[in-house]
Parts: structure tokens; sequence; C-alpha cells
């Protein structure tokens, strides 16, 4: 998963900028650069900040907004870059395969990353226009992800994990994941990941994030990650806030609430 660089241990700005240059040089490729001028071009960003996350298959990069009015009211937004040379790019596959929006058989890396990022953008789109709480997706361009900045200035918001919460909070915030779960399988889609690790809390309202492996709920395994994204929450919440609810009642629940459309 992707981590946090540490805010205490990044240097004066201008200092920064400049190291991350170099950093470019070597993780960002030429063609990656190249692309990466269309969003300058159609006014999405007007300066590309520091990195903040790296993952296994991406990194995240702070970038200062441009000014087309697809990103207006924002002071940064979130850019994601996806690795050419992943070395999990193969397990991309179990969540394309069998998911009906992508019936060609994609092979070799370049053709993988680019249909994750399409992905990616599109289950973002759908998440977002049914009232769910996720980054606003802005653009996509083969390897590259537009998107807003859950948080605040060029801080993004922490992840579940690292918040403390009282028990009240807990269980209120414990509501609104499952309410979310419930909405983004009436809008069609399984997260297929969701854990601790990929919810950020700005203001107590969870965001949902990390939204490429989101699957149709025609998938065939569509139903199996529904009920491990169901237990993964609860699971985490009875660890750390002992707070007790039944997996298997609210996986059916969720289930029934289609079914009744």
């Amino acid at each position: 998963m992707s981590r946090k660089v540490n805010k205490r241990k990044r240097p004066d700005r201008d200092i920064h900028l400049l190291k991350d240059k170099r950093i470019d040089e070597a993780a960002l490729d030429v063609d990656t650069m190249r692309r990466l001028s269309k969003f300058y071009n159609k006014g999405i960003i007007s300066k590309l900040g520091f990195i903040v996350a790296r993952g296994k298959e991406s990194d995240v990069y702070i970038a200062s907004a441009g000014a087309s009015e697809t990103v207006s009211g924002n002071e940064n937004i979130i850019l994601k870059f996806f690795r050419i040379g992943s070395s999990s790019f193969l397990n991309m596959q179990d969540y394309i395969i069998g998911d009906p929006r992508f019936k060609r058989r994609y092979s070799g890396k370049f053709a993988i990353i680019r249909v994750w990022c399409k992905k990616e953008f599109g289950n973002l789109q759908i998440a977002y226009d049914n009232g769910i709480n996720v980054p606003k997706p802005y653009m996509f361009d083969y390897n590259i992800l537009a998107m807003e900045l859950i948080g605040s200035g060029d801080q993004i918001a922490k992840k579940l994990k690292d918040v403390p919460l009282d028990h009240e909070s807990a269980n209120k915030i414990l509501n609104q994941i499952i309410a979310d779960i419930k909405k983004l399988y009436n809008a069609k889609l399984v997260h297929a990941d969701l854990s601790e690790y990929n919810i950020l809390l700005k203001d107590k309202t969870p965001y949902i994030i990390d939204m490429g492996q989101a699957v149709s709920t025609r998938h065939p395994n569509a139903r199996a990650f529904l009920k491990r994204d169901v237990i993964n929450v609860l699971n985490y919440f009875h660890k750390e806030y002992n707070i007790d609810l039944d997996a298997e009642s609210i996986y059916e629940d969720i289930i029934r609430s289609i079914n009744k459309r």
C-alpha cells in the first residue's frame, strides 16, 4: 500500500522541489512527462509539486491547480502516476478480466496500466456522481490521473488507521462507511479492496480512495469482494474500538438493497 512521506523530514519547499526534479527524471519517464504536458495545456495543473506517497503501482504527487473551470476553487490537486514497470501489474488482471465493461483481453503491461488508469477514473466518476465520498476525478491520460485533493492546502487528510477516535465518533464513521458501501453497490460497483488503509478522514467524514480495482456488480467475484470489504472494515472497528456488528447481516442487507430496485 502507499505510504506517506514523513512531513517532519520534508525540507524547505524550494529545496524540496529542486530535489523532486531529480526524482522526476528517475521515476517519470520521458513519455510520461510528455503526457503530463496535456494537463498543463488543458489548465488542470499549473505546477507539479512534491511527492506525497509511493505505492507498489503508483506515485502520488501534489500539483498546483490550473486555470480550467474543471478544477475551479482548488488550490492544489492530486496527480497519480501509475508506473509502467510495476511488478504487480499482472495482479491487476484479476480485477479487469470478468468485468463486463472491459470485455477484450488485455496483454502486456502497457495495455494493462492504461486500462487500469481509465478504470479508476471511471469508477471515481460513477461513485462521485452517486453521492459517495470519493475524490472528484478531473482528467486522465494513459498512466496519469488527476483528482481532487482530500485535505487542506497541500496536506492530504490522514488515513483512517492513523486517526484515533472516541467511541461515539467511531460508531458514526463506521455507519457512514457502511452506507457508502451500500450506495456504491447500488451504483453497481464494489470497491474490492476496502480497508482502513484506503479510507481518508476529513472533518470526521470518511472518503474512499484507491478505486482502480473496483469492479462491476456483474463481475463473477463481485459478491465475494463485497463480503471481503465488509469483513475488513468491521474487523478494523472491532479491533480498534470494540464495536461488534454482524458482517453477514450487513452483507445480506446490501445485497437486498440492490435487489429491490
